[in-house]
């Protein structure tokens, strides 16, 4: 499973775009805006792909000198607990960590913190809502 870093407004962008609005927005009854769109324009784009097809996908923010924050964190609908995730997560901590990065942060889904404590990121405080959602905030050294 090719995993690679996409370019803002390419192509693959657009299908990154897509995949986030089909499993993390359209449940929700939310799209992006132009305005959340173009916020993304300096982060790093990661994404899982099998021939042309994108499986998955997520982004890195740099938050602070030594942290970036995981955030959008999407697996293709029927692939979830097949191991993309994982290994998303693999190569996002490997890039964060060879560009000087010491942790990754993230607000995760209450129903997506046992994923992420498999892979050994804590929660951190108490959970809250964001979007109307349960989260937690976690983090993992690198």
């Amino acid at each position: 499973m090719p995993l690679k870093i996409i370019d803002y407004g390419s192509k693959e962008y657009k299908q990154m775009v897509d995949l986030r609005t089909q499993i993390l927005r359209k449940p929700l009854g939310l799209t992006f805006s132009p305005e959340d769109l173009e916020k993304e324009k300096d982060n790093l784009l990661i994404a899982a792909y099998e021939d042309d097809e994108m499986l998955g996908c997520c982004m890195l923010i740099q938050v602070a000198p030594d942290t970036v924050q995981l955030r959008q964190m999407a697996v293709k609908a029927g692939l979830q607990g097949k191991g993309i995730g994982r290994v998303l997560m693999q190569f996002a901590e490997n890039i964060a960590a060879d560009r000087g990065n010491k942790k990754i942060i993230m607000h995760a889904r209450k129903t997506a913190a046992g994923f992420y404590e498999k892979l050994g990121y804590k929660i951190v405080g108490k959970e809250f809502k964001e979007l109307n959602i349960p989260h937690f905030n976690m983090e993992k050294m690198l």
